[in-house]
């Protein structure tokens, strides 16, 4: 049986106000088929979002030169619950226009400086008027709408807490938590800009679908190159000696990923799951993404 990629390329991600290396920064792994087998070909932890970006597309384009079909993940959630779009006045391509409003609002500095809490709150006014839904403001001056913490919680008539997959993951932190331990959203806020920066590079951009929002719920063997949402949690590991968590996750999980394609069982994973619904295959495809692995049952 063929696979699908010949090569895995898997991002952890980093919201750091500086620039920073080791612990709960930026590391990348990019694993690769050859002749003599499968290969760990670089382990990176460039210190600024703006060096990875520049790194990865670099990368990338070298693997879709060479011929290579590529999976690449980001340990970020790539969408946001059902009706958050809606919220904002966009209506078709919600996702699309959601990535691209962060794009616009988010300011990323080479020096890793940012205003994802500026972002945050001027979320949180246009999508409820008040400190909701967004929380964990790290800095201790009062913003009026985005509290540290002591949001209220989630109603009936409000966006949901979690999306359809943390659903199913519940060890997965909601996108809105911005800060604390687990916090995904603070990641979303800054790494959303930059995957799309990445999808849309000439180098890339021919060559490339984003999952499930540029190719439904299912996989898709027109593009060369698949961005996609993972989970490193998902896979155990034993960090060695000095080296940190991170580092051993990205690795650990395209080891995953690769081992599955080898057996012929990675493809199952893009479709989510049969106990999805039509209206939730609808919600997953248009807004909210999926975490690939996260099988709906």
């Amino acid at each position: 049986m063929s696979r699908l990629f010949d090569a895995y390329v898997m991002v952890d991600w980093s919201a750091a106000g500086v620039p920073r290396r080791g612990r709960d920064s930026i590391w990348y792994a990019v694993l690769r088929h050859d002749s003599a087998g499968l290969r760990l070909e670089e382990l990176e932890n460039p210190p600024t979002r703006d060096r990875a970006t520049r790194e990865l597309c670099a990368r990338l384009a070298g693997l879709l030169d060479a011929g290579e079909r590529v999976l690449a993940g980001f340990d970020f959630p790539l969408g946001f619950p059902c009706g958050t779009a809606a919220r904002l006045g966009f209506r078709d391509l919600a996702w699309r226009h959601m990535w691209q409003a962060l794009s616009d609002g988010l300011e990323d500095a080479p020096d890793n400086r940012n205003n994802r809490f500026d972002l945050a709150e001027s979320l949180n006014e246009r999508l409820s008027g008040e400190a909701f839904p967004f929380w964990g403001n790290v800095r201790e001056e009062s913003r009026r709408y985005l509290l540290r913490r002591g949001r209220r919680p989630h109603g009936a008539d409000d966006l949901g807490e979690r999306r359809l997959c943390d659903l199913r993951l519940r060890s997965t932190q909601p996108v809105w938590k911005l800060a604390g331990a687990g916090a995904a959203g603070s990641q979303a806020l800054t790494g959303i800009p930059r995957v799309w920066q990445m999808r849309r590079d000439p180098r890339l951009a021919l060559a490339t679908h984003i999952w499930p929002f540029e190719t439904g719920l299912r996989f898709d063997s027109r593009p060369r190159l698949l961005l996609a949402e993972i989970y490193p949690s998902q896979v155990a590991v034993a960090a060695a000696p000095g080296q940190p968590k991170d580092a051993a996750q990205v690795v650990a999980i395209a080891r995953h990923f690769a081992a599955l394609d080898t057996a012929g069982k990675l493809e199952e994973l893009f479709g989510g799951g049969a106990a999805l619904g039509a209206a939730e295959r609808r919600c997953i495809e248009q807004e909210e993404g999926w975490i690939l692995g996260a099988l709906a049952s």
